[in-house]
């Protein structure tokens, strides 16, 4: 390999790098922190948040940015070699790199795709990698000066010449062993690691006790109704985690409301996203939030929230202003959206105004307290995002604190 071509693919390569680090530092801040605005977030449809937050960032729960930052040292540690290596590995590095060079433009016209075509969301640092593993793979892949026939010919040879050779076991060990660990101490999509509540392990209950307790409670001025046990929730029904978190703690709510029928009032609070009726915002995130939470408001009055609030949280990342009042007309029953839009989007600031006092600035965020049973006061934990089972042990405990189970 000439020094050009090893400085070229060394340049793609620390451009891709460090493209995949500002990824995953962004996605690890959105996992810890609901509501995080990241650097790269211009609008509704340029926006790495939207796309780190769906489905499709992340492999059995690791961030997909980890692995675009193992590829590139990967690509580092064989350039490595076409520089100081054994001598067949100086010819073949090239070669090697153009097969991981393969695998890496695969990966990236798939998740291009995914980003543009299904999602329809412009992710900035995600195109930096699609340029740097595209500029990798075209690189290498003019530079192969023998027939791509005998690579698995010559990856075994080296292969061998590795396995006796210590430094090159040693840095593939290296590489071996930081990846896993990296892997495996990653904070996960509905890993608890990535919120604040304990690790599941040992007695998951008698840990989670004891994270809830250490809690500081706070009081929200919002009516308790008679109710035992509140949640409050203030949500942006184009937020992904709001649409999350919506289905996962659906048939946990269903399940206590049954068994302990008046005692939990789950009330529902606006925080949109976007700066029509939003002043604390200062760049639209979604540009239908408004209209998606005026939407609900109105259906609710005939009648059809829970619909209306299923329906747009199903699409969540792909409405529009257009497409929420043909929802709110087709879905939730409302004939008069535009005539009312203002008059309800006033009553949204109120949410806004009491999420400013409570000093809210992202969603979804929760408060989940209980009434005690000798003065009648509610005061609530301000949790982050709860993995599932933390949300139901929750319930249960500000439940049994209510006087409502018995220990």
């Amino acid at each position: 390999m000439s020094k050009s071509v090893r400085l070229v693919l060394l340049v793609f390569t620390l451009v891709g790098l460090t493209s995949s680090l500002a990824s995953l530092y962004v996605h690890i801040q959105l996992l810890r922190q609901p509501g995080y605005v990241s650097f790269c977030d211009v609008s509704a449809t340029v926006s790495c948040t939207e796309v780190y937050q769906s489905r499709y960032a992340r492999v059995a729960g690791v961030p997909v940015a980890l692995f675009g930052a193992l590829w590139y040292v990967g690509v580092m540690v064989l350039l490595a070699g076409s520089r100081w290596g054994w001598p067949s590995l100086r010819e073949n590095a090239v070669a090697y790199i153009f097969v991981l060079g393969v695998m890496g433009l695969g990966s990236v016209l798939y998740f291009a795709y995914v980003s543009l075509v299904i999602l329809k969301i412009v992710c900035a640092m995600c195109i930096i990698t699609y340029v740097a593993v595209t500029g990798v793979f075209l690189t290498s892949g003019a530079r192969i000066p023998f027939p791509m026939t005998t690579i698995p010919r010559r990856c075994w040879q080296d292969v061998r010449t590795a396995l006796a050779s210590r430094p090159a076991m040693a840095v593939v060990l290296v590489f071996v062993m930081s990846s896993t660990a990296a892997i495996a101490f990653m904070p996960r999509h509905g890993d608890p690691q990535a919120s604040p509540a304990p690790q599941a392990g040992g007695d998951r209950t008698s840990e989670f006790i004891r994270y809830w307790e250490s809690q500081p409670r706070v009081q929200v001025p919002i009516p308790a109704e008679g109710a035992s046990v509140v949640i409050v929730k203030f949500a942006d029904f184009m937020c992904p985690p709001c649409a999350q978190t919506y289905q996962d703690y659906k048939p946990i709510l269903a399940k206590y409301k049954a068994e302990y029928p008046g005692e939990i009032a789950f009330i529902s609070k606006d925080y949109p996203l976007e700066q029509e009726c939003n002043a604390n915002i200062q760049r639209d995130l979604h540009l239908a939030a408004c209209e998606s939470a005026v939407a609900v408001r109105l259906a609710r009055l005939k009648g059809r929230g829970d619909a209306m609030e299923e329906w747009l949280y199903a699409r969540n990342q792909a409405l529009t202003p257009v497409i929420v009042r043909q929802g709110a007309r087709d879905i939730g029953g409302v004939p008069d959206f535009d005539e009312q839009y203002q008059t309800v989007l006033n009553q949204i600031k109120g949410d806004i105004a009491l999420a400013t006092y409570l000093g809210i600035t992202g969603t979804p965020t929760f408060f989940i307290g209980h009434r005690d049973p000798g003065t009648g006061t509610v005061t609530y934990v301000r949790p982050g995002i709860l993995p599932a089972q933390y949300f139901d042990l929750a319930l249960q405990y500000e439940l049994k604190k209510a006087g409502k189970i018995t220990p």
